[in-house]
């Protein structure tokens, strides 16, 4: 996120008032509601984990070990644990009908 002069996009008249409540200091303006992003929505972060995940299990259901995944992915055993965990819930939920997220 880039700063922007508040001079240059707001009208004087609003500016003044501003200036009034804080003068010279910075001010956040949250995003409206909706406007507002999900974690990961911008950067792609979260479907590149996912797909990080899904392959975590496919590697896991044949047969590599959790000490195997975890030197290979760089996390700890728990963490690949919880995520097979997690990824076969999805999978239950698929096979029945539900929705997996």
């Amino acid at each position: 996120m880039r700063y922007q002069k508040a001079s240059e996009i707001l009208p004087v008249e609003l500016v003044k008032l501003i200036q009034d409540y804080i003068d010279g200091e910075y001010v956040y303006i949250p995003r409206k509601q909706e406007n507002k992003k999900n974690w990961g929505e911008a950067s792609r972060t979260r479907e590149e984990l996912r797909l990080r995940n899904m392959e975590i299990f496919v590697r896991y259901s044949r047969g590599m070990s959790t000490r195997e995944l975890a030197e290979q992915y760089f996390l700890s055993e728990k963490s690949i644990q919880r995520i097979v965990l997690q990824e076969k819930k999805m999978r239950r939920g698929e096979d029945m009908g539900g929705k997996s997220e």
